[in-house]
């Protein structure tokens, strides 16, 4: 047995950078900041996130920077050579399935609305 189970609650670091390929499937990549509880740390851990199809579309459509959202999914990494130093790199990313819109900074809404694939 095994388990890959990511949740994570925060706020969006940048506007969505939304992606449509030919075939029809859209990606949407974010980046979230969530505070570690801690007396001594007041810096945010950074993650990067990729949504697929209809939750990308929900993103690119209602985030912005500083909306407060929640996600769960998985965690993969991506993997590359530097182009430089012909180094192999490699970098976490949520593969998000599940998405929440909890609020705003702009907006103070605090409604919740679940937007995962499962709603459309």
């Amino acid at each position: 047995m095994s388990i890959n189970v990511v949740t994570l609650v925060g706020r969006v670091g940048g506007d969505p950078d939304i992606k449509y390929f030919e075939s029809g499937t859209v990606k949407c990549q974010l980046t979230l900041a969530v505070n570690r509880r801690s007396r001594n740390n007041d810096k945010p851990d950074w993650f990067n996130l990729e949504l697929w199809g209809k939750t990308a579309e929900v993103a690119g459509n209602y985030i912005r920077k500083g909306s407060l959202i929640g996600v769960k999914g998985s965690l993969k990494f991506d993997s590359w050579s530097d182009r430089q130093t012909g180094t192999l790199r490699s970098s976490p990313v949520i593969n998000v399935e599940q998405l929440e819109l909890l609020s705003s900074k702009r907006d103070g809404d605090s409604g919740m609305s679940d937007m995962s694939p499962d709603n459309f």
